[in-house]
């Protein structure tokens, strides 16, 4: 079966909204471009959410193929998860998933062919997350503090297990992880724990 595959660009304390102003200019090498060019190449399809639909669709149809995933990008389908647009888009090969998302996203794995990739789309991949409906999770960790922006993991709210599966870090600087989401945890809370009283052995 096919998995749904995301790939961020995350600042050292989370951020991941804006790549395009604090991370790519700044870290983007020749390395990091054969690990994009590896990761497309085991993808046929590309899920994202509307906001990342409405900047890519603005700029890659008027890139030329020399552009790394230019090509990938323009060509392969491109499902659009989005509950205000609709259909027909104007970019070749895409196409607005309007039903409910996990049956669709089933579907669409069931279908033949190579990985369903997620560029970008952050709002989207916490939406995955959340739902235990990503099956990869690659993160370049860039060794820059941003400060402000969308963290990948606020708001989630549940304890999400994520199992590393692979690491290295590139020569930039750039910390890659590969983790594979695990099963949402709920937390249990005793009630009536006090942790510095359990901590002391439950003297007072």
């Amino acid at each position: 079966m096919r998995k749904i595959v995301a790939g961020l660009l995350m600042s050292l304390d989370g951020v991941v909204e804006s790549p395009d102003v604090w991370g790519w200019p700044r870290f983007m090498s020749e390395e990091m471009s054969r690990g994009i060019v590896a990761g497309i190449a085991q993808a046929d399809a590309v899920l994202i959410g509307r906001r990342t639909y409405e900047q890519f669709a603005a700029m890659w149809p008027d890139q030329p193929s020399e552009v790394p995933m230019a090509d990938f990008l323009n060509k392969s389908p491109k499902y659009v998860v989005s509950t205000t647009l609709r259909g027909p888009l104007e970019w070749a090969n895409s196409t607005v998933l309007a039903g409910p998302l996990g049956e669709e996203l089933a579907r669409i794995k069931n279908l033949p062919g190579k990985n369903i990739q997620v560029p970008g789309s952050p709002g989207l991949v916490r939406s995955l997350l959340r739902e235990g409906l990503l099956d990869v999770l690659n993160v370049s960790i860039c060794p820059i503090i941003v400060g402000s922006g969308m963290r990948l993991f606020e708001g989630i709210g549940e304890g999400i297990t994520l199992e590393l599966v692979h690491s290295m870090t590139l020569a930039n600087g750039v910390l890659g992880l590969t983790y594979r989401p695990g099963r949402v945890v709920h937390p249990v809370v005793e009630p009536g724990v006090n942790f510095p009283t359990a901590a002391a052995g439950g003297k007072r």
